[in-house]
């Protein structure tokens, strides 16, 4: 049986947008090489297949060079991060930021100056909303 459509990028295809937000445009075999040199060595063939269908579902665009294809991000990695996070936010904490920051400050190491630099966000964010 075929996996559900995600709304949001999988595995591999966030793999992908790593690869070609850090540099792009890209060649199918330069993001093989790319993936590769993060030990996910795949077929030229299957990079293929997963490039066009993240073509189909608009995270990426597609040029010609000679007779090369090229691709890059059509979707941004802030984007593609906020996305991801406010699905996770609704469905796993049914919409609670609170909740979430709650739970990263259990799961996540913070050190003084990380929280230092997060109170200084949140109070930003307090100013911003009571003006």
């Amino acid at each position: 049986m075929a996996r559900p459509k995600s709304a949001h990028p999988t595995e591999l295809e966030l793999q992908i947008l790593k690869l070609l937000w850090e540099r792009s445009p890209m060649t199918v075999r330069e993001v093989r090489e790319g993936l590769a040199a993060t030990g996910r060595e795949l077929a030229h063939t299957s990079v293929i297949t997963t490039l066009n269908a993240m073509t189909r579902k608009k995270y990426l665009r597609r040029s010609m060079q000679g007779n090369a294809c090229l691709f890059a991000p059509r979707l941004g990695r802030l984007e593609a991060s906020q996305r991801m996070l406010a699905d996770v936010v609704e469905r796993v904490f049914d919409g609670s930021a609170k909740a979430v920051m709650l739970s990263l400050f259990d799961c996540a190491a913070l050190n003084a100056a990380d929280l230092n630099e997060l109170r200084q966000l949140i109070n930003q964010k307090t100013r911003e909303q009571s003006q």
